[in-house]
């Protein structure tokens, strides 16, 4: 019977051996028993069916995925799973620490990233003489921006634009008569503005030259104070003046800086005299007056809210005169007052950086702090110092430790040298460095508006060695357009009296940019150009340099290019090595690099110098990184026998483990501005050396 029964059940019962079959048949006579307890009759025996007991354990759960909260709760107690979920805990918060030390580490020990305007070579621009972009002869604003590729073809990443205010251009452009406006000549504000924009597009800075301590007699403000309008009555420096027969006595012995003879000019208007340090056209602001200081406040606001990156602010030694108007001192005390004419014929004791002058120029510091405070939109401020005798003076523009003013004086120290000679350099060089406040940053140049030419004050021959030079110092250095190509100047009987500009110190005789060997040079399509260009543009333009591999512009771009991309040129150690009357050696070295930049340039005659004898365990041989004479790059060279011609300048490199920073020898003759240390292991500099 019950073989019959199993037979009758579902297959998928069968096929489970007898597990559900044995169960099925004791709940059947279970059910029986209770339906008919009266029934005596004998329960049929079941038959035996094997049965595999670990069928019968209870399922062992694990876990899955999607299990529900109580299931996840249920083995996230368990020992295996909370050991392993404690230990990666803890390996996170440990790995987060460490991961925050570190950081902390790294910004404590990382040296202060250089500002844009340490960061690579200044490139200064007079607007007339750059580019006609309308065919009248004039270089504007819109011609900088058609040629913005040649400044980024020099990897150059700052532009400084001379003054482009409306003015009379007597002095190419310094006296204002309108400082919130664009010169007609130049362009329009809009052009400006696109000017602007353009550079900040190619990641450029721009920096543009402020001089406030005169305006053209043209201005506004002359006009009111002239007929003694209101608050504009004492904007300028009156006086009255004695007068007799027709004749003029001025106050006092104060003589023009520029022309000689008295500064001191009579107005029929106002019947009085105004005092001007340059020409007569450009009468002194009064910046005693309050109301004088804050109209210059408002001028810097205006163009840093245009966008401008910095400022230079020019002839800043004559913002203030004594108000006694003392005679100034005689240099030759036997000489009769009234043959004094020339300037260098008086000690300007009493109309130069007087007191209260610096605290001026902070001041114009606090203004610019205050569009200073975004990050990476620092404002550079420039003065210029050149107090050409006095160092100390000129090193006061830096401010002190706690009260800051320019972020540099301008350096003219290679501009002013009165001969050429490796002497000559040193002596300029050490000049700066050795007086220079500690922290603060060099900068400099060896060419500007108001100085001769490269090739035309110390000779072609060494317009290479100067760029060398130039671009191997340690700061920024500072291009005046055209030293580039190694411009000339042109002879002065090729300016026309009506080009000549009425202030000797800015050489009128810079000709227009040569830009390639078409008519004018390439520098418009007009008929002439303002000044007319130098006769050598067939041969000396950069069309043609940029096609020569030995050509002056493609040293300037390789050097340029070094200095960007070698750490030991951005902030590394300087140390004079040897100087003569040939030539000056001085090597570039970072804390930490191996590598060493070893510079030998030549400002005189052929010369052989034996290095190794200077510098202790210096490698018998260096490779040639950069030379004058391109052909010589690459070249390996004896160090115990250097061999330099007239006007040759070599880079050379070699490696070491003992820097000339650190042998005794050289205490005292290296220098280091934002000093930092690299480290190779982790390819970062830092500054605990």
């Amino acid at each position: 019977m019950v073989e019959e029964e199993a037979k009758s059940l579902p297959m998928e019962l069968r096929e489970k051996q007898g597990v559900e079959n044995n169960g099925f048949v004791q709940n059947e006579a279970f059910d029986d028993k209770e339906s008919d307890t009266s029934s005596q009759e004998e329960i049929p025996k079941p038959c035996a069916v094997s049965v595999d007991p670990t069928a019968m354990e209870e399922p062992v759960l694990k876990p899955y995925a999607g299990m529900p909260k109580e299931v996840l709760l249920h083995f996230s107690s368990q020992a295996r799973y909370r050991v392993t979920r404690e230990i990666l805990f803890w390996l996170i918060i440990t790995a987060a620490v460490v991961l925050v030390c570190a950081t902390v580490a790294i910004i404590a020990l990382s040296p202060k990233c250089l500002d844009w305007w340490q960061a690579g070579p200044v490139y200064q621009i007079y607007p007339r003489s750059f580019k006609d972009s309308n065919m009248d002869g004039n270089g504007d604003l819109k011609g900088i921006q058609d040629k913005l590729d040649h400044i980024t073809y020099l990897n150059i990443k700052t532009i400084w634009l001379t003054s482009f205010f409306k003015s009379p251009l007597k002095d190419l452009g310094y006296g204002a008569e309108d400082f919130y406006d664009v010169d007609p000549v130049f362009g329009s504000m809009s052009d400006f503005e696109n000017l602007l924009a353009a550079i900040h597009d190619r990641g450029l800075k721009v920096i543009m030259d402020v001089i406030p301590n005169h305006t053209s007699d043209k201005h506004r403000w002359f006009q009111l104070s002239r007929n003694r309008t209101g608050k504009y009555t004492d904007y300028y420096i009156w006086q009255d003046c004695a007068g007799t027969a027709g004749s003029i006595t001025p106050p006092n012995n104060w003589v023009n800086c520029v022309f000689g003879n008295s500064s001191w000019q009579w107005d029929s208007v106002r019947n009085q005299c105004y005092y001007h340090q340059f020409g007569k056209e450009q009468p002194d602001l009064n910046f005693r007056s309050p109301a004088v200081q804050q109209e210059i406040t408002d001028i810097i606001k205006f163009w840093l809210g245009k966008g401008i990156d910095g400022l230079s602010f020019g002839s800043v030694k004559f913002l203030l005169e004594a108000t006694h108007l003392r005679d100034e001192p005689q240099v030759d005390k036997s000489q009769k007052p009234e043959s004094i004419t020339a300037y260098s014929q008086l000690y300007h004791d009493y109309t130069t950086t007087q007191v209260g002058m610096h605290d001026i120029i902070r001041g114009f510091r606090q203004t610019m702090n205050q569009f200073s405070s975004e990050p990476g939109r620092y404002r550079f401020m420039g003065s210029d110092g050149d107090e050409k005798e006095d160092i100390e003076a000129v090193m006061m523009y830096y401010g002190t430790a706690f009260v800051q003013e320019a972020d540099f004086p301008f350096n003219f120290n290679l501009i002013n040298m009165k001969n050429l000679s490796g002497n000559s350099v040193f002596e300029a060089v050490d000049l700066w460095m050795r007086n220079m406040p500690a922290g603060k940053w060099p900068n400099w140049a060896v060419g500007s508006p108001n100085a001769v030419r490269i090739s035309s004050r110390v000779g072609k021959e060494y317009v290479n060695v100067m760029n060398m030079l130039l671009l191997t110092l340690p700061g920024t250095p500072v291009t005046y357009y055209g030293e580039e190509i190694g411009m000339r100047n042109i002879a002065s009987e090729n300016v026309s009296g009506e080009q000549v500009t009425s202030d000797p110190l800015f050489s009128s005789e810079k000709s227009p940019m040569q830009w390639d060997g078409q008519a004018n040079a390439g520098f418009t399509d007009g008929n002439s150009s303002w000044l007319p260009v130098n006769s050598d543009y067939h041969s000396v333009n950069v069309e043609i340099q940029m096609s020569s591999s030995n050509s002056t512009l493609n040293l300037y771009r390789e050097l340029t290019s070094l200095r960007n991309n070698e750490l030991p040129f951005h902030r590394g150690w300087m140390c004079y090595v040897w100087n003569d009357s040939n030539v000056f050696v001085y090597v570039r070295e970072l804390d930490g690099l191996d590598r060493v930049f070893m510079m030998v340039l030549n400002f005189g005659q052929e010369s052989m110098i034996d290095l190794q004898a200077l510098v202790p365990n210096l490698p018998s041989e260096a490779t040639v990184r950069l030379s004058t004479n391109f052909s010589d790059a690459g070249r390996a060279v004896n160090t115990k026998m250097v061999k330099t011609e007239m006007g040759e300048g070599l880079v050379l490199e070699y490696k070491t483990a003992e820097p000339v920073h650190s042998m005794e020898t050289f205490q005292g003759n290296c220098f280091v501005s934002e000093k930092a240390c690299y480290s190779s292991a982790f390819d970062l500099l830092y500054i605990s050396c």
